[in-house]
């Protein structure tokens, strides 16, 4: 108890560290990821071509290689933001891929019918989709949507190998002040913990108001 305790004020600063990376992340991610499932499902073969992509390379590129490419290549081509941005940027593109991918199974649930309706009554392909098709196509993906922020709130964890303040990192200077390295990581668990449990809590009543009805 005594880590906790002694250093308090250490835990609380990366506690906060990855909250806000979980957070302007998830906005990042959930944003992107509405825009390629709408790329992907769009009846212009170039925005298809986009989100096809868009998916296929995040999702097959490792997490670290992304970081090392955003935190340490952007810069090179004169784009220089403090590095908690480049976390973000980097957290936020890779998970908006696994989110597209969500939107685009719920959206397949959806019947035709319901894009042809829209359709008679003159409106877009952005009106369909904005107004008719995402509703309903949300409610049936809220679980795995909450599944996949909850994995974005512990991949911020590697955001720390990259001098950006978060939970994880706080067990180097407790392990330098010669502090038990078990009891340094049981704390930094519960504080994983109860970010997670905080997400899967809210998606929980979001699935109970918005979901589909078992």
């Amino acid at each position: 108890m005594d880590v906790l305790t002694d250093n308090f004020s250490l835990y609380a600063e990366g506690f906060l560290g990855t909250v806000q990376l979980t957070f302007f992340s998830s906005l990042l991610a959930l944003a992107l990821g509405f825009l390629m499932a709408a790329f992907r499902v769009a009846p212009v073969a170039s925005l298809r071509a986009i989100g096809t992509t868009w998916v296929t390379v995040l999702r097959n590129t490792p997490l670290t290689l992304l970081f090392f490419a955003v935190l340490l290549g952007l810069p090179r081509f004169g784009l220089v933001l403090p590095f908690a941005v480049f976390a973000v940027i980097a957290l936020g593109c890779y998970t908006s891929a696994f989110i597209c991918e969500a939107l685009r199974s719920g959206i397949n649930t959806v019947p035709t019918g319901q894009g042809e309706a829209a359709r008679s009554l003159g409106m877009n392909f952005g009106q369909t989709l904005s107004f008719v098709v995402l509703p309903q196509a949300f409610r049936t993906v809220i679980p795995p949507i909450g599944s996949t922020l909850i994995a974005l709130a512990k991949n911020s964890a590697i955001a720390g190998a990259f001098s950006v303040t978060e939970l994880l990192g706080t067990y180097k200077t407790l392990s330098e002040l010669g502090y038990n390295i078990v009891w340094t990581f049981v704390w930094i668990a519960v504080g994983y913990l109860i970010i997670t449990l905080s997400i899967s809590a809210l998606f929980n009543v979001l699935e109970k108001r918005y979901g589909v009805a078992r």
